[in-house]
């Protein structure tokens, strides 16, 4: 009952928030999120094959089933996101603030576990304008704008078929609203208006799976090796478009549909996934991680064609974190996560064949509350995506990240003798 009633409202939030103002936004399905959030964003975002009990690794599956037997574990956060945009004759400022996620996760029984919760897949929010000029009718201006998020609501479990190996699938619903829109504009004020209103809906499920294997080390160590696979989801989706010419004067406004097109079901192919990790680490002291994250959207299609601005996604992960001394009586400090990491990628947006590219230094802490295993995680990332070359946009962001893992003792039967 409880779930249900955190779990409905996050999912209306998570259909209408919206954490871009970048112009790469308005191609493909807008700004992707990041597989990693909480523990592992200060970590440079590599999660894949991390195995901690007291963190929701959504990213991979089969990791569920390292939550302890007894654990309920609930995490939300938030992101802000602060941006300067600038090409080879501008620049502009940008601040986003929203909430990002939430998920819960906990034990069935001693080899299987569950996880539930909403993530943002993809986000569009862009204002643009441009101005041109055509000989023998004058100056106009083309304004592009569009907004919206993709979310996705998900259930995940995760088994342990034998010792040392775990294996997991996330069923995903993916659902939410993306507008683009344009308008043309006359600097002769007897000249038309030009709009076009474009708006795509998504709605439908997909299967993701993980795996892990275990090498348990001496002294409390181990290495785990993790992999995810998602092989070309096809999503239902229902487009709308319309065209409008406005025609103004003597105070009145002439208003023509050029072209109308009421929602029609349609389908997108969405690429074929594939991320393998690696992670060393010992009990409560350290755990360091490296990831490799491919999705092939060059084959992805839109409607039945293939887009001329989509490529192969590609991303490196490095990340590390360490406790000095997680058991500590007297210091603080010493019961602290220290974590950093890096990140390159190479996104899945291209113009005229030159590929967007982003690098980001990643660090934050992990404060653990007093006499409890639950913990504040603060992260902030610091990078740059595309260049002013080639007529391109430059982005110098940083990002700030909150979230609370709340950890809660379940299914304690008490006996009083």
């Amino acid at each position: 009952m409880i779930a249900g009633l955190v779990f409905i409202p996050a999912m209306l939030f998570a259909q209408f928030n919206n954490s871009t103002t970048s112009p790469y936004s308005r191609y493909g399905l807008g700004d992707l999120s990041g597989y990693s959030f909480g523990r592992s964003t200060a970590m440079g975002g590599a999660t894949l094959a991390s195995r901690y009990a007291l963190q929701i690794n959504t990213a991979n599956p089969a990791s569920y089933t390292a939550t302890d037997s007894l654990n309920f574990l609930f995490e939300f956060g938030l992101q802000g996101y602060f941006t300067d945009f600038k090409t080879d004759i501008s620049s502009l400022s940008s601040n986003d603030i929203n909430f990002n996620y939430f998920a819960m996760a906990f034990r069935i029984n001693s080899w299987m576990a569950t996880s539930l919760g909403v993530l943002p897949y993809s986000n569009v929010g862009y204002n643009a304008q441009a101005n041109e000029d055509i000989e023998n009718t004058g100056a106009y201006l083309t304004r592009y704008y569009g907004e919206g998020t993709i979310s996705d609501a998900f259930w995940g479990l995760s088994i342990q078929p034998i010792k040392n190996l775990s294996m997991g699938f996330n069923l995903n619903y993916r659902f939410g609203n993306l507008s683009r829109n344009s308008e043309l504009t006359f600097a002769d004020a007897d000249m038309y208006l030009l709009q076009r209103y474009s708006k795509l809906r998504v709605r439908d499920f997909g299967l993701e799976f993980g795996a892990q294997a275990i090498l348990p080390l001496k002294n409390d160590k181990q290495l785990v090796l993790g992999a995810v696979f998602e092989n070309k989801p096809t999503y239902t989706s229902l487009i709308s478009d319309i065209v409008q010419k406005n025609i103004y004067y003597g105070g009145a406004v002439d208003q023509d549909t050029l072209f109308f097109q009421d929602e029609e079901k349609a389908e997108i192919v969405f690429p074929t996934t594939i991320g393998l990790g690696i992670s060393f680490s010992k009990k409560d002291v350290y755990e360091v991680n490296i990831d490799y994250y491919h999705q092939g959207w060059s084959e992805a299609t839109f409607f039945g064609e293939k887009s001329e601005f989509l490529t192969d996604l590609n991303k490196f992960a490095f990340g590390a974190e360490w406790i000095p001394d997680k058991f500590s009586i007297r210091s603080a400090f010493k019961r602290m996560a220290y974590r950093a990491g890096f990140k390159y990628e190479q996104t899945y947006h291209a113009f005229d064949g030159h590929q967007v590219n982003s690098f980001g230094i990643t660090f934050g802490l992990g404060l653990p509350l007093y006499r409890s295993n639950s913990t504040i995680n603060i992260s902030a990332e610091f990078g740059k995506r595309g260049t002013t070359s080639y007529g391109l946009v430059r982005e110098d962001y940083a990002k700030v990240n909150l979230s609370a893992n709340l950890h809660d003792l379940w299914f304690i039967q008490r006996r009083i003798d």
